[in-house]
């Protein structure tokens, strides 16, 4: 299937590794030009060469790679991206998820911070961008969030709260003139992939428990009905439908893709 978005350019966020690369590199196949930001910038550096190598096997011609070593988080690490310009035809946010935890001993400085990356800074991306698209008449816009936004995960207590406030807010926004301008805005939520940040928290489960990973990883995978984990890729194909021309009639969406480890039927 042609997605009908070769030529548009994107600007993926943490996108060095990870969800956030699957994303990139999905776009890049589909012939789109694409701005990857992420702090670490020798790891940055090492996906965008990876990236100009897949946007020349893609079949497509005149795809760019930019990088951008910044975190986005920030005001400077914004004007940092947004001085390569604002006009993104396609918007992928994405930011590290807080730290897991007991909420009794988080303050008011980690609830900042996790509002702030995971709530208020797609937020600002958002108001950044949307305006142009809709004067385009196109755009896209996806945020990777999270299956605890339907599952809430006691120990992400951090997560459930900031990313939910994206949700509630997105819901809103996805629904207003932008959406008869041809932009749209939904939530792509994973659930347990294979990533660094998964395998981060694999480990310590592992010590917590006195198990060894493995036999904490297998357990992991048991709880999924697919018995396995996601892939970056498989991910990232998802990301690049909702960005394409076919897509256009959704928007406001929460799209999970956990395996089916979510056992609700809404």
């Amino acid at each position: 299937m042609d997605l009908g978005i070769a030529g548009k350019t994107a600007l993926v966020c943490g996108a060095s590794k990870g969800l956030g690369y699957g994303c990139a590199e999905a776009l890049v196949r589909e012939g789109v030009n694409v701005v990857i930001v992420a702090r670490g910038a020798e790891v940055l550096e090492a996906a965008a060469k990876t990236l100009v190598g897949a946007a020349g096997t893609s079949g497509t011609s005149g795809a760019f790679v930019k990088h951008v070593a910044a975190d986005i988080t920030t005001e400077a690490g914004r004007a940092a991206v947004f001085a390569l310009g604002h006009d993104f035809d396609i918007v992928v946010t994405n930011a590290g998820g807080p730290p897991p935890g007991d909420f009794r001993n988080w303050d008011r400085e980690a609830w900042i911070k996790a509002v702030d990356a995971n709530m208020l800074t797609p937020i600002e991306l958002i108001k950044a961008t949307v305006d142009g698209m809709a004067r385009r008449g196109f755009g896209r816009i996806v945020n990777i969030t999270s299956s605890s936004v339907k599952s809430p995960i006691d120990i992400l207590g951090l997560s459930n709260g900031a990313r939910s406030g994206l949700t509630g807010f997105v819901a809103g926004v996805a629904r207003t003139a932008v959406a008869a301008q041809g932009v749209t805005i939904n939530n792509l939520l994973p659930g347990s992939f294979d990533t660094d940040r998964l395998k981060g928290t694999m480990a310590g489960a592992a010590q917590k428990s006195g198990q060894d990973f493995d036999t904490v990883w297998e357990a992991r995978k048991k709880n999924i009905p697919a018995r396995r984990f996601g892939t970056p890729a498989e991910f990232g194909a998802i990301c690049a439908f909702l960005c394409s021309m076919q897509a256009g009639y959704m928007t406001g969406q929460n799209v999970l893709a956990d395996g089916g480890a979510y056992p609700g039927t809404y």
